[in-house]
């Protein structure tokens, strides 16, 4: 239970050494850490599932899941960690708006992921739906780009028209013929029952009918069978263009997908909606959390403790640079001491040196004159 406790300490970044002196402010403490260790392992989560379904692969989801959730969690405890109870209570909220922005961003990130994963099977309906319409479309698009096709089923039709015109044809004598046999008073018959003249002309007329409809039935059949020879190479050809668009269909799952199909959902359905908003609410609570129990508690000993160590480093501080600073300014003196000292001794000299030259040279030039006179 100690190495538990410890680490959610870790979590919540305080100071061990200070902690343990103040035993009172321990529970407050491991709280804040829990929560901060188990929004880091919801961002792990939420983004190895958000990256399976990018890579479809367990290796790099679970690789960049577990950065991922590390980077949020070294955020969230520096977030908390960096914050101060101070006297004013204004000053506290003030710094920690720009906290709790971000902390409010994080939640929505780590949010997304989860509602995918909780709206999996609605999403999986809407994608196979859509799938659904992209074959549908795909398809379409397809049997506009080979009008062939439409034409050579046209000219088949038009084949199977004239048999079944002459099949009308024939069935229109065989009626005709029969008629006339059993003695039926029509427009096209005698109404004289058995097979007489009338009846053998119609005979042999339909047997003309029926010889001339095989002939038609044989021809069209060859040119049909040829005709949908054709076809079938042209609906090959459709649906080897038709397979190499389906893998990207069939691939329509990726995660801007899923988030699109979670946002028509949420506009079709007010419950989804709201479970969608009660679901981000609740991460904001969970990350902003840590930042809240930081602002709303009271100044507690581990506070005093820690700006009594802070001010006492400020001093140290301030001594070491007063020090120094004097340090310096002796150090800057002696040398300003020293160096103009040897400076005029140097200048004396100069002088008396230059002194003594233009002497000598006007010794010289007045002996010159002299000696001259």
């Amino acid at each position: 239970m100690q190495h538990i406790t410890r680490f959610f300490w870790f979590c919540s970044g305080a100071n061990f050494a200070l902690l343990k002196r103040a035993p009172t402010e321990s529970n407050k403490y491991f709280g804040i850490g829990a929560t901060v260790f188990f929004t880091g392992v919801f961002a792990a989560l939420a983004a190895g599932y958000a990256l399976f379904t990018v890579f479809q692969s367990l290796v790099p989801a679970i690789f960049f899941g577990l950065l991922w959730g590390l980077m949020i969690f070294n955020l969230d405890r520096f977030i908390v960690s960096s914050m101060r109870k101070r006297e004013n209570a204004w000053t506290e909220w003030k710094l920690a708006i720009p906290r709790l922005v971000l902390a409010v961003l994080l939640a929505l990130v780590i949010s997304k992921p989860i509602e995918l994963k909780m709206f999996e099977r609605e999403i999986n309906r809407k994608l196979d739906e859509k799938k659904t319409e992209f074959i549908a479309q795909s398809k379409a698009n397809l049997a506009k780009g080979f009008p062939e096709i439409q034409e050579l089923e046209a000219k088949i039709d038009s084949l199977k028209s004239e048999v079944s015109q002459a099949e009308s044809f024939r069935d229109q004598l065989q009626t005709e013929y029969d008629s006339e046999r059993f003695g039926e008073k029509t427009s096209g018959t005698s109404g004289i029952v058995g097979l007489g003249t009338h009846a053998k002309k119609k005979e042999v007329q339909l047997d003309a009918a029926q010889l001339a409809l095989d002939e038609l039935r044989k021809r069209n059949q060859v040119r049909v069978d040829t005709i949908e020879a054709q076809i079938r190479e042209f609906i090959t050809l459709r649906q080897a263009e038709f397979e190499k668009q389906l893998p990207g269909i069939e691939g329509f799952d990726g995660l801007a997908a899923r988030m699109d199909a979670l946002s028509v959902l949420t506009r079709e359905s007010s419950a989804m909606a709201m479970a969608n908003i009660f679901i981000m609410l609740l991460f904001i609570a969970i990350e902003t959390a840590p930042i809240f129990v930081k602002l709303i508690s009271a100044r507690g000993p581990y506070d005093e403790l820690l700006e009594l160590h802070e001010e006492k480093v400020k001093l140290f501080k301030g001594e070491k640079w007063t020090k120094a600073k004097g340090e310096s300014e002796a150090r800057v003196s002696y040398f300003q001491d020293t160096h103009f000292y040897a400076t005029d001794l140097n200048k004396e000299k100069t002088n008396k040196k230059n002194k003594a030259q233009t002497e000598a040279e006007i010794a010289e030039i007045e002996g010159r004159w002299r000696r001259g006179v």
